[in-house]
């Protein structure tokens, strides 16, 4: 039996089982399941779950709200759930610290899939026996503990937007297309994915730059994609 735990946050008992249902087929059971804000930002701090299903529209404080909330003590991935299919929705998902976005109605098979394929990018992580940090400029990466220092001062980023910083740090100076970082860290073909990674680079950006609008670490090489560079080397 897979001992993950799976929270899912949604006003619908219908989707809530429909969900269960689908997991429970792929070997999860252990799932934790909530019908509105407040109480599953006090559970997932209690429970810890490796993943978040998260509904957009709750009845007490949106999802957004919800996420920004669980980002101050939690790195866990959390994908939405929206009847709403505007890009604008899913970059404010994006932004506040979402990794993935799914528009109603859904199949739960997709969703399913999504979760495994956050999952295994967390077991990656977990289980990478890189016990260095990776130095660039100012910045101090921690592949195992998850953690970017710039300075004395911690960078909070969410799971994504670490899992890019540290793909772009361990090919430090080589140039990264947008479809080979959207495959790696997504781990689905990049055909189309330019939106979703600039949006991601953007966050990045304004979390680890000086001035996120003559960016000195995460460099844009026009019409190939980014690079990672200290700086202070010449």
């Amino acid at each position: 039996m897979n001992e993950y735990k799976i929270m899912i946050v949604d006003d619908e008992p219908d989707i809530l089982d429909v969900l269960e249902k689908a997991l429970n087929i792929e070997g999860y059971f252990n799932i934790i399941k909530s019908c509105n804000g407040l109480s599953a930002i006090s559970i997932c701090k209690e429970a810890q779950p490796d993943v978040i299903i998260l509904d957009v529209m709750l009845p007490d404080i949106d999802g957004y709200e919800v996420c920004k909330q669980i980002r101050q003590f939690s790195h866990c991935p959390i994908l939405f759930l929206s009847s709403k299919n505007d890009e604008l929705d899913k970059i404010l998902g994006l932004a506040v610290g979402g990794d993935d976005y799914v528009t109603k109605p859904f199949s739960p098979r997709e969703v399913v899939y999504r979760v495994k394929a956050q999952l295994r990018r967390a077991r990656y992580k977990h289980n990478s026996t890189n016990d260095y940090s990776i130095k660039v400029g100012e910045l101090m990466i921690d592949p195992n503990g998850c953690i970017v220092m710039k300075g004395d001062k911690e960078v909070e980023l969410t799971a994504r937007e670490f899992e890019i910083l540290r793909y772009l740090a361990e090919n430090k100076g080589r140039v990264i297309s947008r479809e080979r970082l959207y495959e790696t860290i997504w781990g689905e073909d990049g055909f189309g994915c330019d939106n979703t990674v600039m949006v991601h680079i953007r966050h990045l950006r304004e979390k680890i730059e000086d001035n996120p609008s003559t960016p000195k670490y995460i460099v844009t090489m026009k019409g190939l994609g980014y690079k990672l560079v200290n700086p202070y080397e010449k």
